[in-house]
């Protein structure tokens, strides 16, 4: 937002797939404009998640975008002379500054041009502004990034589950702002509350929400080129996902609750994810993972090679199950050596939910002293695994390396119970010693197939699951390491799969210990809160 009032196109794309197919689009606009654009992407949330895309092909690029030679002008033309730097007279300045609104002026009916060449040849369609369920809606959330797309699952299960007519608003273009079609999308619902991830407390209203009032102002006063309107809807605004912070389901049907008519502690401004008197919150924090999704959320240690092992694990569920899927990880700027949590949801419809992972089916830990530092367990479905980095070689000496209250917790909730010595396959496959504590990682990745039912229910074969492994391994590992190395990884994976420890259950029912009250509350795993290692 520092950049918002110096004639720069402002596109925000809200997934990997519109960060792909928007550069484009910011591109040839740019090009055909002679005006800059930026391409926008939420740090982590979209700039470092893995998804399945449908990459555009060179020659359709080319196609696109045409050839630039005969848009960009030669800024050292002699014979066609122009002033250009930032020193200029006031006999100048100002003539040059605004003879700017002719390129300017242009601008939106280019973007959506490209935009609509772009569906022509992709069936991929954007808008400036894109309405979600608001046909029928009384109330909206106006976002922008990947939060809207969050936002529109949670729309779907606050309908369906809380019957409010909740829509969404997505915003595109911030530049050009789009004001006649934000105020056609808006104008029939009760109330729309706008969450940014900023907060700028001296201004009139946040910049988003400044821009959407503004518009309603124009509509109001007969403006052209806007649709006629005889009321402005109430106007909520607030604050989250600052610095990429989480922004969850529960947040979403926050805002539904908060601006619902009749709500006497309605907060006009408000804020979700942090403890704070104008916070907000939910009745509910809904699931809004597809159908039948696998979810999976990995404790571990930056330089273990974790982040990498999660991408590789997409890929292969991607390229060689068919799923959708989305990994990200959690790291700050502190990461060597330093937690990692690493999220992955697996689904065979496409995964909207932007958000750290506390319902799932699979926790691997890289170490059993995640135990010692709050309780990973929470939110380990019933029937759920958790894998555990031993140096135990006996399913006995795994079990008997977890706490007492992470057994009762195993027990209760079904839960299997898996181990392997990572770092002792890693040391004994690793053709350099240096890359040791990477390779402890991939390990992981052998477990996974081994745990997960996807081989068997989907009928791979073995030689093309292990020829998928390759490939993956290959993309990541071999432009900068070699061959040698990413045959060492696949050595790897292989032990990973082939000698991974299960605790029977009848082991763990036969437990005495567990038996045995005790004071540690972290046993009770449904009123835990979250902790990461």
């Amino acid at each position: 937002m520092g950049v918002t009032d110096v004639g720069w196109g402002m596109l925000f794309a809200k997934n990997a797939q519109e960060a792909a197919d928007l550069c484009l689009i910011a591109r040839r606009t740019a090009e055909d404009t002679e005006t800059p654009f930026m391409n926008i992407q939420d740090g982590f949330l979209t700039t470092h998640t893995v998804e399945r895309v449908l990459k555009p092909e060179e020659e359709m690029m080319k196609a696109f975008i045409g050839p630039s030679k005969d848009k960009i002008h030669n800024l050292m033309d002699t014979a066609n002379p122009i002033m250009s730097g930032p020193v200029q007279n006031q006999d100048s300045y100002m003539k040059g500054k605004i003879a700017q609104r002719y390129f300017y002026d242009l601008v939106p009916d280019v973007l959506q041009n490209a935009m609509d060449e772009y569906y022509a040849l992709t069936g991929r369609r954007y808008e400036m502004v894109e309405p979600y369920k608001m046909d029928d809606a009384e109330y909206a959330i106006v976002g922008m990034g990947s939060m809207s797309e969050s936002a529109m699952a949670t729309a779907d299960y606050v309908r369906e589950h809380m019957g409010i007519k909740l829509g969404v608003v997505n915003v595109t273009a911030f530049r050009p702002f789009p004001g006649p079609q934000m105020v056609e999308a808006l104008k029939n619902v009760k109330a729309f509350s706008v969450l940014e991830r900023l907060d700028v407390p001296m201004g009139q209203s946040n910049p988003l929400t400044t821009e959407i009032k503004a518009s309603f102002a124009d509509a109001m006063s007969g403006a052209n080129g806007y649709p006629v309107i005889k009321r402005v809807p109430r106007v909520f605004s607030g604050s989250g996902g600052l610095g990429s912070r989480d922004i969850r389901a529960g947040d979403f049907v926050a805002i539904a609750e908060n601006m619902i008519v009749g709500n006497k502690d309605a907060k006009e401004y408000f804020v979700v994810g942090v403890e704070h008197p104008m916070t907000i919150k939910a009745s509910v924090d809904p699931d809004i993972s597809p159908p039948n999704a696998f979810a999976m959320r990995g404790h571990s240690v930056g330089g273990y090679g974790a982040v990498t092992t999660l991408k590789v694990i997409a890929s292969i569920v991607g390229d060689v199950f068919g799923f959708h899927v989305q990994a990200s990880p959690k790291y700050g700027s502190e990461k060597k050596g330093l937690p990692t949590n690493t999220y992955l949801t697996i689904g065979s419809e496409k995964v909207r939910a932007h958000q750290e992972l506390r319902e799932v089916d699979f926790v691997p830990l890289a170490n059993a002293n995640a135990f010692n530092l709050g309780n990973p367990l929470v939110g380990l479905r019933e029937g759920g695994a958790l894998f555990v980095q031993t140096e135990s070689s006996t399913p006995e000496g795994v079990w008997e390396e977890l706490p007492l209250f992470a057994k009762k917790i195993v027990k209760r909730r079904n839960i299997r119970v898996l181990g392997l010595d990572n770092v002792k396959i890693a040391r004994e496959e690793a053709s350099s010693p240096d890359l040791v504590q990477r390779m402890q990682g991939i390990v992981l990745l052998g477990v996974f197939l081994r745990t997960t039912p996807y081989q068997q229910t989907l009928n791979v074969s073995d030689e093309r699951l292990w020829e998928g492994v390759t490939e993956a391994l290959r993309h990541y590992f071999g432009p900068r390491r070699g061959e040698q190395v990413v045959q060492d990884n696949v050595r790897i994976v292989q032990r990973g799969y082939r000698e991974v420890l299960e605790v029977p259950r009848e082991l763990i029912e036969a437990d005495e210990s567990l038996d045995v009250e005790d004071d540690d509350s972290r046993a009770d795993v449904e009123t835990t809160n979250l902790f990461f290692v």
